[in-house]
């Protein structure tokens, strides 16, 4: 039987670490947790910081423990697109493969906890319960961007902000409570990154930000910082 790993002999650096619980170090043992801890570092950066770069060598994983992380794809002629965002306790990287495929920067201050690559993918190799969450994480992307290509191609302008404030408003706290009806969160995106995710223009978006002030359903303070009081309400009007 394996060792409860919710015990005191978890070392202090992942006591009380969101990805222990919900990432992908929940299925690690405390033996196990103290091994990587070994190895592993904190790490902050600053918005706009480059945490990897599309094809760049992989030498590093890292748990994202708070903060914002925007992945872009780089095209031939230099234009990018936001392909996506992660959230606490997402995994940052991709095992097993020698080069990043995208870029992942920081699109608010992040704390990461890094690893070497070759620690995580010994653990990946004897810990068949690491490589499950590391799949399951890899799922539960695939079913994100699913959802993101339907939402691109069909709905309108209006539910797409919605759309995007409400995985915000989801994600962007790891401990906040799931049957919440309420949220607040800055906003990690600027108007025209907002645009480019959403493939609207930064009028259009600045305008259905006013539609949804003006209707009631977010407050907005400073243009960054929004409020929500009725969650299912903005769900509703996302077309959710």
């Amino acid at each position: 039987m394996r060792k409860d790993i919710h015990n005191s002999d978890v070392p202090a650096l992942c006591a009380a670490c969101e990805a222990r619980h919900r990432g992908v170090c929940g299925a690690l043992s405390a033996p196990e947790l103290l091994a990587l801890s070994k190895t592993s570092s904190k790490q902050r950066a600053e918005a706009g910081a480059e945490i990897v770069g599309d094809a760049e060598i992989v030498d590093h994983y890292a748990n994202l423990l708070s903060g914002v992380v925007k992945l872009t794809k780089t095209l031939s002629d230099g234009r990018q697109q936001i392909v996506g965002l992660q959230f606490a306790p997402d995994f940052v990287g991709r095992p097993f493969a020698r080069e990043s495929v995208i870029t992942a920067q920081a699109a608010t201050p992040v704390h990461l906890c890094s690893f070497p690559r070759g620690v995580m993918e010994r653990m990946i190799a004897d810990q068949p319960e690491l490589e499950h969450r590391l799949f399951q994480q890899a799922l539960k992307e695939l079913d994100q961007a699913r959802d993101w290509m339907v939402m691109l191609g069909r709905k309108t302008a209006a539910e797409k902000v919605a759309s995007f404030l409400m995985m915000i408003a989801r994600h962007i706290d790891p401990a906040a409570d799931p049957d919440r009806r309420s949220a607040a969160f800055d906003l990690p995106l600027t108007r025209g990154e907002i645009a480019d995710f959403l493939g609207l223009t930064i009028e259009t978006v600045s305008r259905q930000l006013t539609k949804l002030r003006t209707d009631g359903l977010i407050q907005l303070e400073n243009s960054r910082h929004v409020i929500i009081d009725d969650l299912p309400r903005l769900a509703r009007r996302a077309g959710d």
